[in-house]
C-alpha cells in the first residue's frame, strides 16, 4: 500500500511538472528504485509512466507541425524510431552495475542541461545558422539518448533544435514533443518485448501521470515557472547525489 501510494504521488507530481516545466523523470525514476524495482527495469518503467503527455503535449501544437512539411516530418519521424530503438537496445545489453554506475551522472547531466537549458539554448540561437539545417547524426544520438534514458530529453531535444536553426518555439516544442512521443513509443515497445517493465506499477503512473497533467495545465498560469525550475532542479541533484552512494 506504500509503495503504491508513493508510486501514485511520483507520477502525479511528474505529471503536472511535465505540464509545466518538464523534469518529471526526475520523480518517477528514483521512486520506482526505492520501492525496489531494479534499476533498468526502472528507466523502462519510468519512460512508460510519462509517456501519454507526449502526445497530447504535440496535438497543442498540431497547426506548426502541419506547416512543418510532410517530408521532414516523416525524416525526423524515422531517426526518433531508429534512435529509440537504439537507445533501448542499448540500455538491454547495459550490465545493471554498470547502469547503477552511470545513473547519478545521467541524472547530473540531466539536472544541468534543465538548469542552463535557456542559457544554452539562447547561446546557440546566437551561435547558430539563420536557416535551417539536418544533421541526421545529430539528430540520431540525441534520439538514442532519449531512448537510452528520458531525463532531460525535452532540454536535449530544444539545445538540438536551437543547433539546427529552427527559431519558431512553438513549432520547436511541437517537433519535441512528437519525436519525444515517437521515440519513447520506440523504446517502449522494445523493452515490452524484453520484458522488463513492471506494468502493474506502469499502468496505475501511467493514470497518475495523465491526471497530474491535466492538473498542471490547471496550475501552470498560477506558479512561478522559475520557483517550479528552482524545485526540480533541488530534485535532481538531490537524485543524483543519492544515487551516487547507493
Amino acid at each position: 500500500m506504500l509503495a503504491l501510494v508513493l508510486l501514485s504521488i511520483a507520477a502525479f507530481l511528474a505529471g503536472t511538472l511535465n505540464s509545466i516545466a518538464g523534469g518529471g523523470s526526475f520523480l518517477t525514476f528514483p521512486a520506482l528504485v526505492f520501492v525496489g524495482v531494479p534499476p533498468i527495469s526502472a528507466n523502462a518503467t519510468s519512460a512508460v509512466a510519462v509517456f501519454p503527455g507526449y502526445l497530447s503535449g504535440a496535438f497543442g501544437f498540431i497547426k506548426e507541425l502541419k506547416a512543418f512539411g510532410l517530408q521532414s516530418l516523416l525524416a525526423l519521424t524515422l531517426l526518433a524510431v531508429i534512435g529509440g530503438i537504439a537507445g533501448a537496445l542499448l540500455l538491454l545489453v547495459t550490465p545493471s552495475d554498470v547502469f547503477k554506475t552511470v545513473v547519478p551522472y545521467l541524472l547530473l547531466f540531466a539536472t544541468g542541461l534543465f538548469a542552463f537549458g535557456d542559457k544554452i539554448t539562447t547561446y546557440l540561437e546566437a551561435k547558430g545558422k539563420e536557416q535551417k539545417s539536418d544533421n541526421w547524426f545529430l539528430t540520431l544520438l540525441v534520439t538514442t539518448y532519449g531512448g537510452y534514458f528520458n531525463g532531460g530529453l525535452g532540454i536535449v531535444l530544444l539545445a538540438l533544435f536551437s543547433a539546427l536553426g529552427y527559431r519558431d518555439i512553438h513549432l520547436m516544442n511541437g517537433l519535441k514533443n512528437l519525436l519525444s512521443f515517437i521515440l519513447s513509443a520506440a523504446s517502449i515497445v522494445t523493452f515490452a518485448i524484453a520484458g522488463i517493465v513492471d506494468w502493474n506499477w506502469a499502468i496505475i503512473m501511467m493514470v497518475a501521470a495523465t491526471l497530474g497533467g491535466y492538473f498542471g495545465a490547471v496550475i501552470a498560469r498560477k506558479m512561478s515557472k522559475k520557483v517550479i525550475r528552482i524545485l526540480i532542479v533541488i530534485v535532481g541533484l538531490s537524485m543524483s547525489i543519492a544515487f551516487y552512494f547507493i
